[in-house]
């Protein structure tokens, strides 16, 4: 695992914003949910790029080039997340989905592995704007001991190599630790915290 803290400057991070604003008015949030139960996630989300991951009851866990409510394709990846792949990931191939996750004050993610691709060559990249968020990581198994830190607006991870699908999730957001999200109060009127997971899909 590495730990990029504040690679993106508060400037940055507002241009980033923008255009994930934009997006978002293209494929507007939607709530997942757990296959068989049904259960909704905590976390609202919508997806970048040329696959989207969506989860529901009778579908599982997938990816799909179509957005599941509006059936448009998912806008495109903005190209400064592009260039930090790019630099940062040393991968030669581009990313296939940028899953855009909101996080309210209440909401969480449980520990999870991300393994629903086809190829785990890849790193995983996350990008956080907004609220500091208490993540968790752990290893392999969900018994392997896990270790928390902070994660602040403007921080990047990659998890790669043995930590590729290493047990993560987030425990909780804290309140009004970052003031990014108010400068869209129509969009994000809970303030709070996005995550961006660029994630290559297919083999290469």
């Amino acid at each position: 695992m590495k730990l990029f803290p504040g690679q993106l400057s508060s400037l940055e991070q507002k241009e980033l914003l923008s255009q994930l604003v934009e997006a978002i008015d293209q494929a507007p949030f939607f709530v997942p949910r757990m296959p068989r139960t049904g259960k909704a996630f905590s976390v609202r989300m919508t997806n970048l790029g040329p696959l989207g991951w969506v989860a529901d009851k009778d579908g599982g866990y997938r990816y799909q080039p179509t957005h599941p409510e509006t059936g448009q394709n998912w806008p495109q990846m903005p190209q400064k997340v592009l260039d930090l792949w790019a630099d940062l990931t040393q991968c030669p191939v581009p990313p296939e989905a940028c899953l855009v996750n909101y996080y309210v004050t209440s909401a969480k993610m449980g520990l999870h592995q991300d393994r629903d691709e086809e190829t785990f060559e890849a790193p995983v990249m996350s990008i956080s704007l907004g609220d500091r968020a208490r993540f968790r990581l752990g290893g392999q198994t969900r018994k392997d001991k896990t270790s928390s830190f902070e994660l602040s607006s403007g921080d990047i991870i990659l998890l790669q190599g043995e930590s590729r699908l290493a047990y993560h999730g987030i425990d909780r957001v804290l309140p009004q630790s970052s003031p990014l999200l108010s400068a869209y109060p129509a969009h994000f009127p809970e303030g709070g915290r996005i995550n961006l997971t660029l994630r290559r899909v297919t083999a290469f």
